[in-house]
């Protein structure tokens, strides 16, 4: 945990990543990929709470909004911590444009 103030846009990231990992779970992907999506999550979820924290005027956004411009259908943002890990980066990407699909798809 990083300030108190993160914790809400925090509990509203989880909000919008649940009905993905709901669906990842429920698909045939190995554990081993879900936990791999996982912890990407986590990695962009960081990411984000960071930009509001450089940002403050961020956090005048909805979440829902913040996210939308940070993943699109290339991938997601360039994570600080993982500029020197080319594979991680690809992996996060993957994890984005995974979750920019699903965000987009009509509710069923």
């Amino acid at each position: 945990m990083g300030e108190e103030k993160d914790i809400l846009p925090g509990e509203k990231l989880v909000d919008c990543f649940r009905p993905f990992l709901q669906a990842l779970a429920a698909s045939d992907l190995s554990p081993k990929t879900i936990q791999e999506h996982l912890d990407n999550l986590w990695v962009l979820g960081g990411e984000i709470i960071r930009d509001l924290n450089e940002n403050p005027s961020l956090r005048k956004q909805r979440i829902q909004q913040i996210l939308d411009d940070r993943i699109d259908e290339e991938g997601g943002p360039l994570v600080y911590a993982l500029e020197s890990d080319e594979m991680q980066q690809r992996s996060l990407d993957s994890t984005c444009r995974k979750l920019y699909l699903f965000l987009r798809q009509p509710p069923p």
